[in-house]
């Protein structure tokens, strides 16, 4: 019994600790005030503002299409790419493996120095393909990384059973294949799509002057204390966060959906 509430007691000090900040953020984007901490009334205010202000939607339209873009691209090259590294045999296969690991773990800084020395050799200039390129060096691994565990847990004499019924290489891959990995594919695009909309380090590293992302928009804010966008951030940050949680409900739904078709 003991052990029981010190172990519940340990579990919600931990969640205390990680989710009061974020609930403290969202309860105060619903007031005007400028300054945390001061309670000025019940209002949407803020919410309406962030729509309102023309550079604002500017920035967050800009946000949304980069990451589906970006998530879009990298779902198919990185479906590609676990598709040929599962049915890559000996020490080519591993190789390329370990190479597609790398950026997971590696620092993300080590990527946006390596991306922004490299379009500087090739007098690349810094335009939305540059981000739009920094953000898949990103992605594309996790991708990876979500494909691969299907692939594993897929019957791998189903693609020569279809060839041997008399499917294309293209018929058994879109047929059989991709049916079977769907949802490590789904997972990734909503995992790569998440990593795009948070990113701030590549972004800030290979995008244009005048461009601007969530990330980037609400750190000059604050690096500049721009008093009249600090409140907006507060809305904003909250609607992310929503974002996140229904994202992770919609994954975690479809794992258990998946898991009960199985049984």
């Amino acid at each position: 019994m003991t052990k029981k509430i010190l172990s519940y007691g340990f579990l919600a000090l931990v969640l205390i600790f990680l989710y009061a900040p974020i609930l403290l953020l969202v309860v105060y984007s619903f007031t005007p005030s400028v300054i945390i901490g001061q309670w000025s009334g019940f209002s949407f205010k803020l919410y309406a503002d962030l729509f309102m202000t023309e550079r604002v939607r500017t920035m967050i339209l800009n946000t949304v299409v980069l990451a589906v873009v970006a998530a879009t691209l990298s779902t198919i090259l990185g479906t590609i790419g676990a598709i040929g590294i599962y049915y890559s045999r000996g020490k080519i296969g591993k190789a390329v493996k370990g190479v597609s690991n790398l950026n997971v773990i590696n620092a993300e800084i080590v990527i946006a120095v390596s991306l922004a020395l490299l379009f500087s050799l090739l007098s690349f200039n810094k335009t939305y393909f540059s981000l739009l390129l920094g953000h898949m060096a990103l992605i594309t691994p996790f991708v990876v990384l979500s494909v691969t565990p299907k692939l594993k847990q897929m019957d791998s004499s189903l693609y020569e059973a279809a060839l041997d019924l008399g499917a294309t290489p293209a018929q058994a891959l879109f047929k059989v294949v991709i049916p079977e990995i769907l949802p490590g594919i789904l997972s990734g695009f909503m995992l790569a799509v998440t990593l795009s909309l948070d990113d701030y380090i590549i972004t800030s590293f290979t995008k244009p002057t005048e461009f601007d992302t969530i990330s980037t928009y609400a750190y000059n804010a604050v690096k500049n204390q721009a008093k009249s966008d600090l409140p907006a951030l507060r809305a904003l940050s909250a609607i992310i966060f929503l974002i996140v949680v229904i994202v992770v409900i919609v994954m975690n739904f479809r794992t258990r959906k998946n898991r009960r078709s199985k049984e």
